[in-house]
């Protein structure tokens, strides 16, 4: 197998969907060549991403090639994960949740690098809060030190969003290490209509990638 070098983004992730267009995962570009030679590739979307060149046929003398785009519908059934949509919460981890927070802090309202951010419990454990996504925020060292163990009334501070649990589909995009335009745009079509990732990602669609 050899991939066309010209151009070619080796890390661009392949959304991978249902036969419905539901979003299922993120995969490489080996991962849907695969899927590609075992034929269980029903449609493509999106936009054209590699050209994989591979075996030359002994008969006619063509080589053969499979074009990947960067959305492709899978068929089969995929058990465990399109009946668990509905009712799906995402593992929770800092990565997700500061990209759920776009990496503002919740209290002061300012940007930081993942580095400058931790996670903070809105009720905190010690007086029976969860460490669930629904009662987590991302907090900057300084306002998470001055909030302690309190919550946000008790310490003067106040949430400029509510945390929330995300989808299946918007945790799919939440772990996309490189989102393309078109991508997100299918990703977003699955959001529901309340959230809060609408407001966030509406005026990035004219962008080729976030």
């Amino acid at each position: 197998m050899q991939l066309d070098q010209h151009k070619v983004d080796l890390t661009q992730q392949v959304l991978r969907t249902d036969v419905s267009g539901m979003p299922l995962e993120w995969i490489d570009y080996r991962d849907a060549v695969r899927l590609y030679h075992t034929e269980q590739v029903a449609y493509v979307c999106g936009t054209f991403l590699f050209r994989v060149h591979g075996g030359i046929n002994a008969l006619t003398g063509l080589r053969s090639t499979v074009d990947v785009n960067s959305i492709i519908a899978t068929i089969g059934r995929h058990t465990g994960v399109t009946e668990s949509h509905e009712n799906y919460v995402p593992p929770l981890n800092n990565k997700t949740l500061f990209r759920r927070d776009a990496n503002l802090c919740l209290y002061c309202g300012g940007r930081f690098m993942s580095k400058d951010l931790t996670r903070d419990h809105v009720q905190p454990m010690s007086t029976g809060g969860g460490d669930t996504w629904s009662n987590v925020v991302t907090a900057c060292r300084r306002c998470n030190n001055h909030k302690g163990g309190r919550k946000p009334d008790q310490a003067g501070m106040q949430l400029i969003a509510i945390p929330f649990v995300p989808t299946y589909a918007e945790y799919i995009y939440l772990k996309g290490r490189r989102v393309l335009a078109d991508q997100m745009e299918f990703l977003i079509a699955h959001f529901p209509r309340t959230s809060p990732l609408h407001t966030r990602l509406s005026g990035t669609l004219a962008t080729a990638v976030v």
